[in-house]
């Protein structure tokens, strides 16, 4: 299944956004710290939020909008407003 996911790391006070089709398997993949320059800073990376998308295309779509919104308060809001999810993901159907 498609989806964006977001992690957080309290250490850092940053997030990291991604986009998958085998989500269990890119989650172990940032655990191994060595292989992923941007999360292997911090040991205490954990799920902030996971979106399920239709498709490739709709996930890629969603993980740019929300990178290029260069924004913690934005990514925060999509927890705390669940519509913004909605809209993104009609506005990238």
């Amino acid at each position: 299944m498609n989806c964006v996911y977001i992690l957080q790391s309290i250490k850092l006070n940053r997030f990291y956004i991604g986009f998958t089709s085998d989500f269990n398997a890119r989650i172990e993949f940032h655990k191994n710290a060595e292989c992923h320059k941007f999360t292997a800073n911090a040991d205490d990376w954990v799920l902030f939020l996971k979106i399920p998308c239709e498709n490739k295309t709709q996930s890629l779509n969603i993980e740019k909008h929300i990178k290029k919104m260069r924004s913690k308060t934005y990514i925060e809001n999509l927890i705390k407003y669940p519509d913004i999810i909605l809209k993104l993901k009609e506005r990238y159907k």
